[in-house]
Protein backbone atom coordinates (compact mmCIF):
# COMPACT_ATOMS: atom_id res chain seq x y z
CA UNK A 1 0.00 0.00 0.00
CA UNK A 2 1.34 3.51 -1.13
CA UNK A 3 1.57 6.15 1.63
CA UNK A 4 -1.37 8.83 0.45
CA UNK A 5 -3.93 5.57 0.53
CA UNK A 6 -2.46 4.82 3.99
CA UNK A 7 -3.29 8.73 4.95
CA UNK A 8 -6.80 7.69 3.53
CA UNK A 9 -7.47 4.65 6.06
CA UNK A 10 -6.71 6.70 8.80
CA UNK A 11 -9.56 7.81 10.72
CA UNK A 12 -9.45 11.45 11.59
CA UNK A 13 -11.70 10.40 15.33
CA UNK A 14 -9.45 12.39 17.88
CA UNK A 15 -6.96 14.38 15.28
CA UNK A 16 -6.92 18.35 16.68
CA UNK A 17 -7.78 20.55 13.75
CA UNK A 18 -6.91 24.33 14.05
CA UNK A 19 -7.19 27.27 11.80
CA UNK A 20 -4.61 30.06 10.76
CA UNK A 21 -4.24 32.76 12.85
CA UNK A 22 -5.40 34.83 10.35
CA UNK A 23 -8.84 32.92 10.26
CA UNK A 24 -9.05 32.05 13.92
CA UNK A 25 -12.43 31.99 15.40
CA UNK A 26 -14.16 32.97 12.15
CA UNK A 27 -14.56 29.32 11.07
CA UNK A 28 -14.71 31.41 7.70
CA UNK A 29 -11.49 28.97 6.26
CA UNK A 30 -9.56 25.74 5.77
CA UNK A 31 -8.57 23.63 9.19
CA UNK A 32 -5.39 21.34 9.52
CA UNK A 33 -4.55 18.63 11.40
CA UNK A 34 -1.62 16.25 11.44
CA UNK A 35 -1.26 12.80 10.71
CA UNK A 36 1.58 10.37 11.52
CA UNK A 37 4.54 10.29 9.57
CA UNK A 38 4.22 14.31 8.98
CA UNK A 39 0.88 13.89 6.92
CA UNK A 40 -1.49 16.57 6.44
CA UNK A 41 -5.20 16.51 6.39
CA UNK A 42 -7.24 19.73 5.32
CA UNK A 43 -10.94 20.62 6.01
CA UNK A 44 -13.41 23.36 4.88
CA UNK A 45 -14.15 24.66 8.07
CA UNK A 46 -17.60 25.89 7.10
CA UNK A 47 -18.38 21.88 6.07
CA UNK A 48 -16.59 19.68 8.48
CA UNK A 49 -18.48 16.62 7.19
CA UNK A 50 -17.14 16.75 3.79
CA UNK A 51 -14.35 14.47 3.46
CA UNK A 52 -10.94 16.20 3.87
CA UNK A 53 -8.08 16.33 1.66
CA UNK A 54 -4.99 14.67 2.54
CA UNK A 55 -1.25 15.01 1.81
CA UNK A 56 2.02 13.78 2.56
CA UNK A 57 5.16 15.75 3.20
CA UNK A 58 6.23 15.53 -0.11
CA UNK A 59 3.00 16.04 -2.32
CA UNK A 60 2.83 19.51 -0.33
CA UNK A 61 6.04 20.42 -1.43
CA UNK A 62 5.33 19.80 -5.27
CA UNK A 63 2.26 21.32 -4.82
CA UNK A 64 4.09 24.34 -2.90
CA UNK A 65 6.47 24.39 -5.88
CA UNK A 66 3.66 24.71 -8.35
CA UNK A 67 2.21 27.13 -6.96
CA UNK A 68 5.30 29.38 -6.56
CA UNK A 69 6.11 28.50 -10.12
CA UNK A 70 2.93 29.84 -11.31
CA UNK A 71 1.85 26.42 -12.77
CA UNK A 72 -1.11 25.79 -10.58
Amino acid sequence: MNREAELYDFGLTGVTWREPSAGAGEHDCGEIAELPGGGRVVRDSRDPGREPLRSTASGRAVFCEGVVAGGL
